[in-house]
This record gives C-alpha cells, sequence and structure tokens, in this order.
C-alpha cells in the first residue's frame, strides 16, 4: 500500500470552521459571477474612486448622484463611448459596480469576523492559523488589485487594462482554491495520505491547465474579443487563421491580439479536454478509488467546452458569458477536489 497513515477525524470545532470557510468559497463564486456581469454590463468604471470605508454607502440624495454622474463625465469612456448616457443610465451602471464591491466588504466581513471568534474560542489549530491569516491578507490584497484594474481605465483608455483584469481574476481563483481545499482538510480529513505519484503530479497539472485557461478566459474578456471571430470549428473561416503573429514585437499578439488571445484560448480548450479524458481513461482502467472524480472533472471540461462554443457563436450575450465564466470556476473546483482525493485516497497505480 502506497500510503502513509494517520488517525484524524472530523471533530464539532473542524465541523464548523469547514462548514465556514465553505460559506466563503460559495461566496468568492458568487462574487466571480458577479465581477463578470459587472464587466459584460461595461459596469467596472462607473465608479471613478477607492473608499473601501466610505464608499460602502451609494449616493443618498440627487446631489450625490450628479456628482458621482459628474466624476464618471471626466473620464474617456463617457467622453468616448458613453456621451449620450443620461443619469439613469449611470445608475445602471453605477449599482452593478457598487454591488460588486459592497460584496467584496461583505466577504471580508464573513470572513474576519467567524475567523476572530473561531480564533478565541480555539476551534483553529495552530497549524491551521498560519495558512487562513495569509488567506484574509491576500483578500485585503484582492481589493486594492480590483481598484488597481480600475484605474487602468479611467485615462487613456475606454476600458480596464486586460491584464489587470486577468490578474484580478486569477488573484480570486487562487484565493478560492486555497479557501476550498483548507475547508476540505477540515470536513474529509486524510485517513490515508498517498505518497507523491505521477497521478497526483498530473492532478496538479490539470489545476495548473485549468487556472491557465480561465486566465486565457480573461484576455479574451478584456479585449472584448469573444465578439470578433464567432465561427466555429473554424475561425475566420479557416482552421488555423492567418496573420496570428503580425504584430512586433511577437510576444505582444499573445495579450494584444484579438485574433491570437481567442485562437490561443480555444487551442488551451482543447488541450484541457485531452488531457482530462486522458487522465479520466487512465483511472478508470486502473479501476482507482478516485475516477468517479477524474469522471465528474472530465464532464465538467467537456461541458464547459460545449458552453464556451455556444457562447462564441452567440457572440457573448450577457447570461451565456455569465455562465460560461461561472463554469469556469466550478471546473477549477471539481479539479481541486479530484486532487485532493488523489492524495488522500488510497490507489498504487502509477501510470498517467
Amino acid at each position: 500500500m502506497d500510503m502513509l497513515y494517520s488517525k484524524n477525524h472530523v471533530t464539532k470545532e473542524n465541523r464548523a470552521v469547514g462548514i465556514w470557510l465553505l460559506s466563503v468559497a460559495s461566496l468568492i463564486i458568487l462574487m466571480v459571477l458577479v465581477g463578470g456581469l459587472t464587466r459584460l454590463t461595461d459596469s467596472g468604471l462607473s465608479i471613478t474612486e477607492w473608499k473601501p470605508v466610505t464608499g460602502a454607502l451609494p449616493p443618498l440624495s440627487q446631489a450625490d448622484w450628479m456628482s458621482e454622474f459628474d466624476k464618471y463625465k471626466a473620464i474617456p469612456e463617457y467622453q468616448l463611448v458613453n456621451k449620450d448616457f443620461s443619469l439613469e443610465e449611470f445608475k445602471y451602471i453605477y449599482w452593478w459596480e457598487w454591488g460588486h464591491r459592497q460584496l467584496g466588504r461583505v466577504i471580508g466581513a464573513v470572513f474576519f469576523i467567524p475567523f476572530m471568534f473561531f480564533l478565541m474560542r480555539g476551534f483553529i489549530a495552530k497549524k491551521n492559523f498560519l495558512p487562513l491569516t495569509g488567506i484574509f491578507f491576500l483578500g485585503g490584497l484582492q481589493g486594492f488589485m480590483g481598484w488597481y484594474m480600475v484605474q487602468s481605465g479611467l485615462t487613456d483608455r475606454v476600458d480596464v487594462s486586460q491584464y489587470r483584469l486577468a490578474m484580478h481574476l486569477g488573484l480570486a481563483l487562487i484565493i478560492f482554491c486555497l479557501v476550498f481545499w483548507q475547508a476540505l482538510r477540515l470536513l474529509q480529513p486524510a485517513q490515508a495520505i498517498a505518497k507523491p505519484s505521477r497521478q497526483i503530479y498530473f492532478g496538479y497539472f490539470l489545476i495548473f491547465m485549468v487556472f491557465m485557461q480561465s486566465l486565457l478566459g480573461a484576455l479574451v474578456a478584456g479585449l472584448n474579443a469573444g465578439k470578433t471571430y464567432t465561427d466555429w470549428p473554424h475561425m475566420d473561416g479557416v482552421l488555423i487563421p492567418s496573420g496570428l503573429l503580425d504584430m512586433q514585437p511577437v510576444m505582444d499578439n499573445f495579450f494584444e491580439s484579438h485574433l491570437t488571445v481567442q485562437f490561443d484560448h480555444r487551442i488551451g480548450a482543447y488541450l484541457l479536454l485531452i488531457l482530462v479524458i486522458i487522465h479520466f481513461w487512465s483511472q478508470f482502467k486502473q479501476n482507482a478509488p478516485t475516477r468517479v472524480t477524474a469522471g465528474l472533472l472530465m464532464f465538467g471540461v467537456i461541458a464547459q467546452a460545449v458552453l464556451g462554443i455556444v457562447t462564441l457563436m452567440q457572440a457573448v450575450p450577457m447570461h451565456l458569458g455569465a455562465l460560461h465564466q461561472l463554469g469556469a470556476v466550478f471546473v477549477l473546483a471539481l479539479s481541486v477536489y479530484h486532487v485532493y482525493k488523489l492524495q488522500y485516497t488510497p490507489f498504487s497505480a502509477q501510470t498517467v
């Protein structure tokens, strides 16, 4: 047996902390969804200041609304894109951005207040203190990252930087993975810890691939590249379009070209799909205990790929775009859960 054994079990303290962490993870999923909708409604630049505390209050009077509207009128997005906006139209995008920021404050409170309560009650073991403290500080960094992203669209652009958008989403996904992993450790503690194997390493590689595919999707969203080439399986009428490396320097194509960024996102999806099918088949052949979670991951990737194709061919309508972003988080959750089960489920096969 290729395992190391322990006698961990779920205590009432661990169960309480684990359920709390799952609640935080669920709120992060909601946050990603709201963030996607904020992007799809072009609402992200409607609030032009960062006020972490006083910004919790929305405009309360007509004068307050006009003040906020005047600030928005000073940025390029209004002057070049939304010059004909009425106050009511401005309120629509303002509420999306305000809701997104407010949800961030709620998540911070839902994390910090129970954390302090559990800490004072002795529910949090010493080995969990540093990871949870680190997650809290990453949450604070995420708030700053959101403002750093918004800043990029307030002066010389009519939209936020796709680089900063990818950074903002990427950090949110990292925080989600850390919170979800900690919850699993508490709610499904290890009875048997697997020694390092190719299966486990491959599982971690799948998490990395899902994460990178999500970042590629953020670049597509940041450039609005999903609305440019909407045919499939062809792209611009052919399987491999010309002009993929037309920009100079060449590296700019992978971050600035609508054509190349969308092509990379497509190729990433194909590669990820092949990898999860190979992995599932390996698990299935070996009759591994983790073949079920491998299968769930495979079907999750297939569903996300189909959804991505439909979303693309419909030129990214808001409901499908949001659902596709939500699907990315669920696929990431499946990959994390599968790796957790790989690491803590008896399995002796070493093939990939």
